[in-house]
C-alpha cells in the first residue's frame, strides 16, 4: 500500500507541475525534471526504484505512438534521406566519441564507456516531441528532428547490445554479426509495425462503437511493441511504423465524433504519462549518486564533458548535412543556423535511461559489473543536463535563429485554406440547385452559412496583410453571442431535468451536443 500511495503522490505532483508549466509557457519536460531532483533530495523522500520494463513496456509504447501519428507523409518522404544519415551515421559517430571521451577521462574501462556512447547515442523521441511541441519551427525542420529521433533506436540499440556483451563477456566485438543484427530490429520492426497497422485498419473500418475504437486505440501500440520484442526485433520501431502508417489514415477510419473522443483520451494519457517519466528521470539521480564508489566523486565533471561531447559531434556532423542539403534546395547564402537549431533540439531522455536500467549488474564470471553505477549516473545527469539546460534555452534559440515562423503564418494559411473550403462548398451547392434535386429553403439556409465563412475568411486574410479591417469580425461577435445562448440553453437544460420534464439519457445526450458546439466555437 505503500508503494501505491508513493506512486499516487508521484502522478499528483506530476501533473501539478505539468500543469503550472503549461500555464506558464515553460517546457513542461525541463520544469517535471527539476521538480522531481527537488523532490528527491528532500528529507524522507522514499526511493523509488524503476525497472526497465516498466519504462520500456508501459510508458514508452503509447507516448512513441502519439509522436508517430504526428508525422506528416509528405514532409518525412521529403527528409528521408537525412533522417537515415543522421538514425545511422550520427548516432555511430556519437557513440564513438563518447567512448572515446569516457574512456579517457572516467575511470572506466574502453568497454563500459562504450556501452556509455551506446547508451547516449540516440536523441530521445518522447523528449523531443514534448520540448518541439510549442515551438514555431518550419514544417520539415521540425519533421526531420522528430523522425530522427524515432527512426534512430535501431542503430543505438545495436550498438547497445555488442557493447554489453563485449562488456559482460570479455569478448571481442562482432561486428559482422552486428550489421545482420541491425537488419533483423530494423526490418522486423518495420514489417511487424506494418501488419498491426494494416490489421487494425481493417478492424476500425468495420467499428463504429466509440468505447471499441477508444480500445482498439490504446491497445494498438502496446501490441506492435510485444509482437515485435516477441519475435526479437525493435519494438520502438514497430510502434513508430504503426503510428506513422495509422497516423496519415486517420481521417479515413473513423467519424468526426470518435475522432473528438480518441484525441481528448490520448491527450490525457500522453499527458500522465510524460509528466510521470519526467519526474522519475530526477528522482532516480540522488539514489544512483549515494550507489557510487568514493572514486567517481567527480561525476559532474564527468557528466558535463560527455555531454560536451554530444553537442559538439553532432554540431559538426549537422553543419555540413545541412549545408549540402540548402545547396540542392537552391538556398543562397547558407543558413548556418538551422544547423544550430537542430543540434540544440538534440536531447536525451527516457529511451537512454530505460537502456541504462537494463545493463545486467553482473559479468559473465559472476562478479559485480565494474563501472555499472557510474553509467547509471552519468546516464541521468546528461539527459538531466540536455532537458533542463537546453529546453529552457531551446525557444530563444530558436526565435533567434531567423528560421522561426512568423506568429501570423499558420493563421494567414488557414484563412487562405477556409476560403478556398468555402468556395468550393458553394460551388457544390450551385450544383445541387441546378438539378433541383433539394427544397430551395435549405439550399438556402446552407448558402447562408457558407457565405458567413467566406466573409469571415476574407477578414482574417485582411487583417493579416495589413490592411483596414472591421475592429471586431462579424465572425467573433457570433462566436461570443453564442457562447452566451449556449450558456443559456445549458442553464435551461439542467431546469428541465431537476423538474422532472426530461430523463437523465436526454439530458447526457443534449449537454453532450451542447459541448461539441462550443468545442467548435473554440477551435474556429
Amino acid at each position: 500500500m505503500r508503494s501505491v500511495g508513493t506512486v499516487l503522490a508521484l502522478v499528483v505532483l506530476a501533473t501539478v507541475v505539468a500543469t503550472f508549466a503549461h500555464r506558464r509557457r515553460i517546457p513542461a519536460p525541463s520544469l517535471l525534471v527539476l521538480a522531481g531532483l527537488a523532490v528527491a533530495l528532500l528529507p524522507g523522500t522514499p526511493e523509488i526504484r524503476t525497472s526497465p520494463q516498466t519504462i520500456g513496456l508501459v510508458v514508452l509504447p503509447p507516448l512513441l505512438y502519439a509522436s508517430a501519428e504526428d508525422l506528416s507523409w509528405r514532409e518525412l518522404r521529403a527528409v528521408w534521406k537525412p533522417v537515415g544519415i543522421l538514425a545511422i551515421g550520427l548516432v555511430l559517430a556519437s557513440a564513438a566519441a563518447v567512448g572515446a571521451v569516457a574512456s579517457l577521462v572516467t575511470p572506466l574501462s574502453w568497454p563500459m564507456a562504450l556501452v556509455l556512447g551506446a547508451v547516449l547515442a540516440s536523441t530521445d523521441p518522447v523528449a523531443v516531441t514534448a520540448l518541439g511541441r510549442r515551438l514555431a519551427l518550419p514544417p520539415r525542420v521540425q519533421v526531420l528532428v522528430q523522425a530522427e529521433s524515432l527512426f534512430n533506436d535501431a542503430t543505438s540499440l545495436v550498438l547497445f547490445r555488442v557493447a554489453v556483451s563485449v562488456a559482460v563477456a570479455s569478448a571481442a566485438a562482432n561486428w559482422g554479426a552486428a550489421g545482420g543484427e541491425f537488419a533483423v530490429l530494423a526490418g522486423g520492426g518495420t514489417l511487424i509495425g506494418a501488419a498491426v497497422a494494416h490489421v487494425v485498419t481493417l478492424i476500425r473500418r468495420r467499428t463504429e462503437d466509440p468505447v471499441l475504437e477508444t480500445v482498439i486505440a490504446l491497445v494498438t501500440p502496446y501490441a506492435a511493441y510485444v509482437l515485435a520484442e516477441a519475435a526479437h526485433t525493435s519494438g520502438v520501431t514497430s510502434v513508430v511504423v504503426a503510428g506513422v502508417v495509422l497516423g496519415g489514415r486517420g481521417e479515413k477510419l473513423t467519424t468526426a465524433h470518435i475522432r473528438l473522443q480518441l484525441h481528448a483520451v490520448y491527450g490525457t494519457v500522453v499527458f500522465l504519462l510524460e509528466s510521470v517519466v519526467f519526474s522519475l528521470i530526477g528522482l532516480a539521480l540522488p539514489a544512483q549518486v549515494q550507489a557510487l564508489s568514493p572514486n567517481d566523486r567527480a561525476w559532474p565533471l564527468y557528466a558535463l564533458a560527455v555531454a560536451g561531447t554530444l553537442i559538439a559531434v553532432r554540431l559538426l556532423w549537422l553543419a555540413p548535412l545541412s549545408a549540402v542539403v540548402q545547396r540542392k534546395g537552391g538556398i543562397r547564402p547558407m543558413n548556418w543556423r538551422v544547423p544550430m537549431v537542430l543540434t540544440w533540439a538534440g536531447t536525451r531522455g527516457v529511451v537512454p535511461l530505460a537502456a541504462a536500467l537494463s545493463i545486467p549488474e553482473t559479468a559473465k564470471s559472476g562478479a559485480a559489473l565494474a563501472g555499472r553505477p557510474l553509467v547509471l549516473v552519468l546516464t541521468t545527469s546528461v539527459v538531466v543536463v540536455t532537458l533542463v539546460v537546453q529546453g529552457f534555452t531551446l525557444a530563444p534559440v530558436v526565435r533567434r535563429s531567423g528560421i522561426a515562423l512568423e506568429p501570423d503564418h499558420t493563421e494567414r494559411e488557414e484563412a487562405a485554406a477556409r476560403c478556398r473550403l468555402a468556395d468550393a462548398g458553394i460551388r457544390r451547392l450551385e450544383e445541387l440547385s441546378d438539378l433541383q434535386a433539394v427544397p430551395e429553403v435549405v439550399l438556402d439556409r446552407l448558402r447562408r452559412g457558407l457565405t458567413a465563412r467566406l466573409d469571415d475568411a476574407r477578414d482574417r486574410l485582411t487583417d493579416h496583410t495589413g490592411q483596414s479591417a472591421p475592429a471586431e469580425s462579424a465572425d467573433l461577435l457570433y462566436r461570443q453571442l453564442r457562447r452566451d445562448v449556449i450558456a443559456f440553453e445549458a442553464v435551461e437544460l439542467q431546469r428541465l431535468y431537476d423538474e422532472h420534464a426530461i430523463s437523465d439519457t436526454t439530458r447526457r445526450r443534449l449537454q453532450r451536443s451542447l459541448d461539441l458546439e462550443e468545442a467548435r466555437l473554440t477551435d474556429i
